[in-house]
């Protein structure tokens, strides 16, 4: 690279990096193939439009990378491609998420989602993202006691309600989802269900978590994460009279954005081929193995972890201990000093700020690409509790 200063940069990227220990549950290193597709020939062409409908002309090679990004997404996740559309050309979660919302949902009708606090997204309909300002949220919330869904409870606010859209699928929310209750739910009370996977779609992909494609209308994730591609998004949504596909299509564009990305989409067809490979299996279930043991080994070590476990490649702790501990933000700041990176994160019954909450959150996804297994989370639970307690002896000496 000619440019030594940004080269300086990205070498101290990459050596951050190699050195530290990746427990953010939204991040995952992706292959030298995915990032390979990232940096082809095919970041020079503008698509816009969709494959054979494109608005620029040497579109042959852009129309079959985006073909074969459908087909491969279909294959991932076991679907039909005659009960299921796939739009590849959202930018990121949150912009699909929009575009969801803004092909199927009229502006100012009800969206009901987790709320923030309790693991929810921020669009999934919360007041400063622009799903919250053009729709109106209809919050639900994790049982108070047991920190898990309840089904029933949110059955009662769905049908005194009404909303147009259900969204299930969270950001910090550690145990499995019942999708089928969320179909009845739905069903009830009229509405459309989005199921966002953008943290599970991996471990879906990989068998290891239940798939949400048998109770959905729509589904959206993100490719990043669990699914170890590059930053983008993939748009599921079901083939019948409704014409969902094509509304969300008119959405993407020309509702919200021009010409996608074709080189994340390139990346994305790789990482879907990773995802269809036997040995994608075995990291799924050994990323919620490794999450389990996790969350189990720093329980031991008198830590409060949220509901108790995991179900999926997450867990949410709580650092504060009742007023007795670390602020989320004091604790992250003191393990990345250590080389451990996290992310400060608020829990269920939150009392402070989300700039310095109560908890942070943990993933697996990352350490485990990196060949982590059971007794690598043990030791570094062991490790993370000495600097944890190592840190609240310091403040208190302040």
């Amino acid at each position: 690279m000619k440019d030594k200063e940004l080269k300086k940069i990205l070498d101290a990227e990459k050596v951050r990096q190699k050195k530290t220990v990746t427990l953010i549950a939204s991040e995952n290193y992706c292959s030298d193939d995915v990032r390979e597709a990232l940096a082809s020939e095919i970041v020079n062409k503008y698509s816009e439009g969709y494959p054979g409908r494109r608005y620029y002309r040497g579109q042959e090679n852009a129309d079959k990378v985006e073909r074969l990004c459908q087909e491969r997404a279909l294959k991932a996740f076991k679907l039909s491609s005659k009960k299921w559309a796939v739009n590849p050309q959202a930018l990121s979660g949150s912009p699909a998420n929009l575009a969801v919302l803004l092909g199927l949902v009229p502006v100012g009708e009800k969206v009901m989602g987790l709320r923030l606090n309790h693991g929810g997204h921020l669009t999934h309909g919360h007041s400063v993202s622009a799903t919250g300002k053009l729709w109106k949220q209809v919050p639900y919330e994790v049982d108070e006691k047991t920190e898990v869904l309840n089904y029933e409870h949110l059955k009662e606010i769905a049908l005194q309600e009404k909303p147009a859209l259900i969204i299930a699928g969270y950001t910090a929310y550690p145990r499995k989802v019942d999708w089928k209750k969320f179909r009845e739910i739905a069903d009830a009370c009229g509405a459309l269900l989005l199921c966002d996977i953008s943290h599970l779609s991996g471990l879906v992909a990989g068998g290891a978590y239940p798939s949400p494609f048998a109770y959905a209308d729509v589904v959206t994730t993100t490719t990043h994460k669990t699914l170890r591609g590059p930053r983008s998004a993939l748009i599921f949504s079901k083939i019948d009279e409704r014409n969902l596909p094509a509304k969300i299509d008119k959405a993407v564009f020309p509702g919200l954005q021009g010409g996608p990305h074709m080189n994340q989409i390139a990346a994305v067809v790789v990482a879907l081929k990773e995802a269809c490979d036997p040995k994608f299996k075995t990291y799924a279930k050994q990323v919620i193995v490794n999450a389990k043991v996790f969350a189990k080994a720093l329980q031991k070590h008198g830590w409060r972890i949220v509901t108790g476990g995991t179900d999926s490649h997450l867990l949410l702790v709580d650092t504060w201990m009742n007023g007795a501990g670390l602020s989320g933000d004091a604790a992250s700041i003191a393990l990345e000093k250590e080389g451990i990176v996290v992310n400060k994160n608020t829990i269920p019954g939150e009392t402070r700020s989300p700039m310095d909450p109560s908890g942070l959150r943990l993933g697996t996804a990352a350490e485990t690409t990196r060949g982590f297994k059971e007794k690598d989370f043990e030791k570094l639970a062991m490790r993370i509790d000495a600097i944890l307690r190592k840190e609240i002896v310091r403040l208190q000496k302040i």
